[in-house]
């Protein structure tokens, strides 16, 4: 099975949202199946096949998420963040901001999901090969 090592490794590249697809496709080849990010503090939970299940420490102290649900707001950041405008910090705070609690990457459907704090889905997208 994987490690939250070299999940970090293949992270550790990841500059901003344009350099996503690869790290997805890194961590899938490690046998990833579906992750996690909570963006209170930015754990995530990765999960593999038999129920293994890992977890990886806080990556900053905690942001307030916002209560209210600001999907176009949320929208527009998640653009910038993926054009390179931005950093990985800069965007869960601009996530937290507009009510963004956590994001679930499932790699087998190649989808990201963002739910606010009452797990509504505010936005699903395919994540590109």
């Amino acid at each position: 099975m994987f490690t939250i090592d070299e999940i970090k490794h293949a992270h550790a590249r990841v500059k901003s949202g344009a350099d996503f697809p690869a790290y997805i496709q890194e961590i899938k080849k490690l046998g990833v199946l579906k992750y996690d990010t909570y963006v209170v503090d930015g754990h995530s939970e990765y999960f593999g096949t038999d129920n293994f299940k890992i977890l990886s420490p806080p990556k900053y102290g905690p942001l307030t998420i916002s209560t209210a649900s600001l999907k176009e707001r949320f929208l527009t950041k998640l653009k910038d963040h993926q054009l390179g405008k931005t950093d990985y910090t800069t965007f869960c705070n601009d996530a937290a901001d507009a009510g963004v609690e956590k994001w679930t990457v499932d790699l087998i459907g190649m989808t990201c999901t963002y739910y606010d704090s009452a797990s509504h889905v505010l936005v699903v997208e395919n994540v590109p090969n």
